[in-house]
């Protein structure tokens, strides 16, 4: 127990929260392998089991979870003192956690949120998992779902609308070719539809949301897409009416502890006009393209 690191603790804290090695390691950046070496490690310490394995993931213990609840208040406290020790050196990090797609929109408008000349550094993180604040492990996020949690504060930035796209003028012939991630990476609603409704015309699987975009550019097969990046793109067109189904709401969201932080409150405020800005586009209402 003496002998265990930090790191390894915040290796376990990533493959609960992602629910696997692959997240994991995209968020660690170390392969899966040596994420997967150092849980044991940390379960060999313990002594107990911490996670359940299956080929869906990986999924708490009763035993993980207590480990889990216990860490994410070292994980606050050392954040604490991180920001605390950045403050009194005059500079600062924001962590802005989002999806592949909203983060896509932040790289398009990249100075919509952060500048040259702002005293702060931005940690963008993607992921397609809940942002997760009450712990502090982001500053802001974006949520489907309206928080409950009473340290959490939140505004509403408008609907989010999905349908589905196959590159232009290609008609019907890509209609049997679908386009999606594994199930294991399909953690969201839009991400499962090709499972659930077209499982065996699924030609493509790939890992990540964003290799969708690009092969539905090179006409690979159709995937489903938010109506905000699918109706940007001038080789795209829309392979049928939306998928009302999946329609959502989205939330910026903070910790009410972190209001009066002026480089938190900053990054919120830019994000949410941001997306308010989009938020026909959001909605699924077509831009002119005169």
């Amino acid at each position: 127990m003496k002998d265990m690191s930090w790191e390894s603790y915040r290796i376990f804290l990533e493959v609960a929260r992602q629910g696997g090695l692959t997240g994991a390691s995209q968020v660690s950046g170390l392969s899966p392998a040596t994420v997967g070496r150092r849980v044991l490690q940390v379960e060999e310490a313990m002594g107990r089991p911490l996670f359940l394995r299956s080929q869906t993931g990986y999924r708490l213990t009763s035993e993980g979870q207590a480990l889990f609840e216990q860490l994410q208040g070292m994980e606050a406290i050392a954040r604490g003192v991180e920001s605390w020790r950045q403050e009194g050196q005059g500079t600062s990090t924001v962590r802005l956690m989002a999806g592949t797609w909203v983060t896509w929109l932040v790289c398009e408008n990249f100075s919509a949120i952060c500048t040259e000349r702002d005293p702060f550094r931005l940690d963008l993180s993607i992921s397609e998992r809940r942002a997760t604040l009450t712990h502090r492990e982001v500053d802001v996020g974006i949520r489907a779902v309206e928080p409950t949690e009473p340290s959490l504060i939140s505004r509403h930035a408008g609907e989010v609308a999905y349908a589905a796209y196959r590159r232009k003028n290609s008609g019907e012939a890509l209609a049997g070719r679908w386009l999606a991630v594994s199930q294991e990476d399909a953690v969201s609603a839009y991400l499962r539809w090709p499972h659930e409704r077209a499982a065996g015309t699924i030609a493509v699987i790939v890992s990540r949301p964003r290799s969708l975009l690009d092969l539905v550019r090179a006409g690979a097969g159709q995937a489903v897409l938010p109506c905000f990046v699918g109706d940007l793109d001038p080789a795209l067109e829309r392979a049928g009416e939306e998928i009302r189904a999946l329609r959502h709401h989205q939330w910026v969201v903070t910790n009410s502890e972190d209001r009066h932080r002026r480089d938190i409150r900053t990054v919120s405020d830019r994000l949410f006009r941001l997306l308010k800005s989009h938020a026909d586009l959001f909605a699924g209402k077509r831009p002119s393209r005169t």
